[in-house]
């Protein structure tokens, strides 16, 4: 029994389909089916691409995890805080006027700010969120902000840490996979530049493609951008010296991974008590301050 082969019309109808999606379908998906098709073996390729999926997204969760954690503190410090000054404070501001005394320094601060929160909440609140969704306007709009953003990221203690292994992770993840589905390695670079998520690893892809479009080998370009570790680069120098570059770059990815877990749960069990630490020392710094006229006027008597 033979099967009907597709017409010519029915291909470029389907060609057409897959172009009109590129929202839902990115440009590596494209790329791998478009390999997969050329080559016969598109089960195969969208098993890859399922497979790759998992673990991308799988990572993804881990970086929002990381980044989300301290903003997550910061925010229930500032909503702490705002709430004793608006609703705590002005009741012992009241029973303060009544003694008629000189009040510390500390407290008469906490008065003094307690009463600008009062009368300017709205300015104070509008201020940090307006702040918030300009930067992350301007990121999105800027390449010149975003880079910087990306530069300060990879900075930040513990969190620069987790964004490199993870940029190092998805570079080597994405390499393999398209490398794997017969991908031209040159041609497979604008799409892993795309995947690693930090304009300073993109650039440092870009680079990588240039060098290795006019005969270096993969492992020296990623040497000569003095971005990858020495581990990765050897692991690199190694699959292309065995013509196992791929199984290379899935052993790295997978490790670079683990790290990026690890590196998220630890700080999850960092954060915890120093979460209690801001919260107690924001609430008894406020404690102390309201009660030093109570404790000042009992050493007059």
């Amino acid at each position: 029994m033979t099967s009907n082969p597709i017409s010519k019309r029915q291909y470029v109808k389907c060609q057409g389909v897959r172009s009109s999606y590129k929202v839902q379908f990115d440009e590596l998906y494209r790329n791998l089916v478009k390999a997969g098709e050329g080559a016969g073996v598109l089960d195969t390729i969208l098993d890859t691409i399922a497979t790759y999926k998992e673990n991308t997204e799988a990572l993804k969760s881990k970086i929002k995890k990381a980044l989300f954690y301290p903003a997550i503190i910061i925010t229930v410090a500032l909503l702490v805080s705002a709430i004793l000054l608006i609703f705590v404070v002005p009741q012992f501001s009241t029973v303060f006027k009544s003694f008629g005394a000189d009040l510390p320094a500390f407290t008469q601060m906490l008065i003094d700010l307690s009463n600008f929160m009062i009368s300017y909440w709205w300015a104070v609140f509008g201020s940090i969120f307006g702040s918030i969704f300009g930067l992350v306007l301007a990121r999105q709009r800027s390449e010149k902000v975003a880079r910087f953003f990306d530069r300060v990221l990879l900075k930040v203690p513990v969190i620069g840490q987790i964004m490199h292994n993870a940029a190092i992770a998805r570079f080597a993840r994405t390499l393999a996979t398209t490398f794997k589905a017969g991908v031209p390695l040159v041609e497979a670079m604008d799409t892993v530049a795309g995947a690693t998520g930090n304009i300073v690893y993109t650039d440092a892809v870009h680079r990588i493609k240039d060098d290795v479009s006019v005969g270096y080998q993969l492992n020296v370009a990623m040497r000569q951008v003095n971005l990858f570790p020495h581990m990765v680069v050897q692991m690199a120098a190694i699959g292309e010296e065995a013509g196992a570059l791929d199984t290379m770059l899935f052993k790295v990815a997978e490790f670079y991974e683990q790290e990026v877990n690890n590196s998220v749960d630890t700080l999850s069990t960092m954060i915890e008590p120093f979460v209690m630490v801001i919260i107690g020392v924001l609430v008894g710094s406020m404690v102390i301050g309201m009660y030093l006229p109570i404790f000042k006027l009992a050493a007059a008597m």
